[in-house]
């Protein structure tokens, strides 16, 4: 139904959309929105209805012809993806057949230099995937260097964060470190890499960019609200690009996925029902002529999952990492 050719291409986009199984009739949440890649296949599929999500308003404005062509099937909403639920209650769809999400910063968000999530391109080090709350260059210039190396360390997984960290506490005593290509030149002084591997700044931006966007916390909440709403049957699919957000996915599911408990040694611990059949043994990765094409979708995987009829598991409690508004005030 797609009225012009996508301007992107979804990474994995194909073999997500065969996972997710759309159907005619059914309700589907594209958790990401970005430039509509999953909502256009979805659409393509007569009679199904999709609610489109995405914390950038510049997705949402550029989704608007998408939605004018759906004749009414597609809904989008400017938020965040932890918020689902509550956003499917409110476009009166309480329980769905599929979510979908494409975890982390999109193409188009690291290719607008004035949106500052990428050293590659000069901009304002900004980094913010909405458009409310610090920025990048507010974090640099505000946290304490141990909360700096912490946050590097932790979702950058830089193992030279404290040299980081400390190059910049003394960078920005001499003066305000706000764009990309000022906190590139500081960390490519300390953090050296050799031809043929990645900028030397390449983790201390993700970490920074994580941070400010509370990326894995909106992960872990967004996985159970997806738990909440699908229904028995419905399908969980879900994109990711590093290390940290394929384990949250992996070990959501694993835990949602187990059948039983105890030993011939020890007695059955009492476990909930698994919630999700996982469909994805291994996850599923792009084949070498898609990441020819698109170098970006080298590091993808895709793991996804069915859900019973069991009840939803209680809530996981958030990992007790560095947070953006503590770390603000001093915290």
């Amino acid at each position: 139904m797609s009225p012009a050719a996508p301007r992107h291409i979804s990474v994995l986009g194909r073999e997500a959309v065969e996972m997710l199984n759309p159907r005619d009739g059914g309700v589907y949440v594209d958790a990401t929105f970005g430039a509509g890649g999953y909502s256009r296949a979805i659409l393509d599929i007569p009679g199904t209805q999709v609610i489109g999500i995405d914390r950038d308003r510049s997705a949402i404005t550029g989704g608007f012809n998408l939605v004018e062509h759906s004749g009414g099937r597609l809904t989008l909403v400017e938020d965040r993806f932890s918020h689902l639920a509550d956003i499917c209650a409110a476009q009166g769809a309480a329980a769905v057949d599929g979510v979908v999400m494409d975890v982390g910063v999109s193409s188009m968000q690291l290719d607008q230099a004035e949106r500052g999530f990428s050293f590659r391109l000069g901009g304002p080090l900004d980094m913010r995937m909405g458009h409310d709350g610090p920025t990048a260059a507010d974090v640099v210039a505000k946290a304490s260097e141990t909360d700096l190396a912490n946050i590097i360390y932790i979702f950058g997984e830089e193992r030279h964060s404290r040299s980081v960290a400390r190059a910049i506490a003394v960078a920005r005593k001499e003066a305000p470190i706000t764009t990309t290509q000022a906190l590139a030149d500081i960390v490519g002084r300390v953090v050296r890499s050799k031809p043929n591997e990645i900028h030397p700044a390449t983790r201390t931006f993700q970490g920074l960019r994580i941070f400010v966007n509370a990326e894995l916390d909106e992960l872990h909440l967004a996985l159970a609200a997806a738990e909440r709403v699908l229904k028995p049957g419905g399908r969980l699919v879900v994109v990711s690009f590093h290390s940290l957000e394929d384990r949250i996915v992996k070990d959501f599911l694993n835990a949602r996925g187990k059948t039983g408990g105890g030993s011939r040694h020890l007695p059955e611990v009492a476990q909930a029902a698994p919630s999700f059949q996982i469909l994805t043994k291994r996850p599923i990765t792009p084949t070498e002529a898609e990441v020819s094409a698109n170098p970006r979708a080298r590091s993808a995987k895709l793991r996804a999952a069915e859900r019973t009829t069991a009840p939803a598991h209680p809530a996981d409690r958030l990992p007790a990492w560095p947070v953006l508004a503590n770390v603000m005030r001093g915290g």
